[in-house]
């Protein structure tokens, strides 16, 4: 499973991409906000540091001004994949992108049955926001189980993207859900690292090599 850093923060994305287990970034509006930057500037800087997929958000809402947005945003490097909400409007705008050769990100879906309609149109990527949908009493990642059964009986190629990651626990299940993808927070990646009995293990080690004769 791929791993990729969702954010917009390039000092993060640096210092993560150095530890050599980030294959792509996902970035949004509210991200891109945070850094207090302009999105060019900030899109350009990561594309510089990330040899992978890269996912910049349109935010208009008719297809063709996400479709102007996109083609844009595709210009910027070899790497970016256009994230494209998933709406009527936005599915249209996704099926032309599909037709110009421009890779997509359908995001914000929270259906398996959006997720069949973006397969359908073309859609490069699909992101099934499991911790949102946890977070009003559904187990989010019972809607990547259901996606990934879909395009396996239909052999879509569209590639799952487990997004709203809040946890550890959300990277062990897309993973044995056969996500192609799983995106999470700089302190997730951070997390998957950690485990109180590596840390006793390496201090039992170290003490122990104290005590070995060094002549």
């Amino acid at each position: 499973m791929k791993i990729f850093l969702d954010t917009a923060d390039v000092k993060q994305i640096r210092e993560a991409y150095e530890w050599g287990i980030i294959d792509g970034v996902t970035t949004n509006p509210t991200h891109v906000a945070k850094t207090g930057r302009p999105p060019a500037k900030v899109y350009r800087e990561i594309c510089e540091i990330v040899d992978g997929p890269i996912s910049l958000e349109t935010i208009g809402l008719k297809a063709e001004e996400i479709l102007s947005e996109g083609r844009a945003l595709a210009k910027i490097h070899k790497n970016v994949v256009v994230k494209v909400v998933n709406t009527v409007e936005g599915l249209k705008a996704v099926k032309q992108f599909t037709a110009e050769g421009i890779k997509t990100n359908v995001t914000v879906t929270f259906s398996p049955l959006q997720a069949l309609l973006a397969a359908k149109c073309g859609a490069t990527y699909i992101s099934p926001f499991v911790g949102r949908l946890d977070a009003i009493g559904h187990v989010g990642m019972d809607l990547a189980r259901q996606i990934k059964t879909i395009y396996t009986n239909y052999k879509y190629p569209t590639e799952i993207i487990v997004a709203a990651v809040r946890h550890p626990l959300h990277v062990l299940e897309a993973a044995l859900a056969g996500a192609e993808i799983c995106t999470m927070a700089f302190d997730v990646v951070q997390q998957l690292y950690h485990h109180p009995l590596t840390d006793l293990g390496i201090e039992m080690f170290l003490n122990d090599w104290k005590k070995v004769p060094k002549q």
